[in-house]
């Protein structure tokens, strides 16, 4: 059975906190973000990024593709398939060359894969509201199931910033 999280985040800030939140847990593997442009999928990436010891400068793959970090944990590579034209560009970049278990693959906007993509460990759905986002985080494996109860454990949504979904129900 999947893991399922919902959070509303306050702000820019509580976004970039969750993200090293999540840092804090995770490992090699697959992480899909999805949301609206503009919806804070690259921001929760910087958090992750800065969580992991990156301390450089995170930009929007929008237009590169692909950004690649080394942290003090991971190698990870940040891919944005919004341009993509099709599933048939995906495979010409490459990306099921890279190693799941050697590396983390944050992929926004997986739906322009085409079913091109690997099951995602954590699927990242983020939607701006009136006053924040309401991201919903859920898991695609075993592994993913793991970094969401690692999460739940250390009680993130402590605060006003970052809290649980109103409407979310679920453990």
């Amino acid at each position: 059975m999947s893991e399922v999280l919902g959070l509303h985040l306050a702000d820019e800030a509580a976004t970039l906190e969750l993200g090293r939140q999540l840092a804090s847990v995770i490992g090699p593997g697959l992480i899909c973000l999805s949301g609206n442009l503009g919806a804070g999928k690259t921001c929760l990436v910087r958090g992750l990024l800065r969580g992991l010891g990156y301390g450089g400068r995170v930009k929007s793959p929008t237009y590169t593709l692909i950004e690649p970090y080394i942290t003090e944990r991971l190698r990870v590579s940040h891919w944005d398939l919004y341009r993509l034209g099709s599933g048939d560009e995906l495979e010409a970049l490459g990306l099921r060359e890279h190693d799941r278990a050697d590396e983390l693959l944050l992929v926004e906007w997986p739906e322009r894969a085409e079913g091109r993509l690997d099951h995602a460990d954590l699927l990242i759905s983020i939607e701006h509201v009136a006053e924040g986002r309401e991201v919903r985080l859920s898991s695609g494996s075993a592994e993913g199931a793991r970094w969401l109860a690692a999460l739940r454990a250390g009680r993130l949504w402590r605060g006003e910033a970052i809290r649980r979904s109103a409407d979310f129900v679920g453990p």
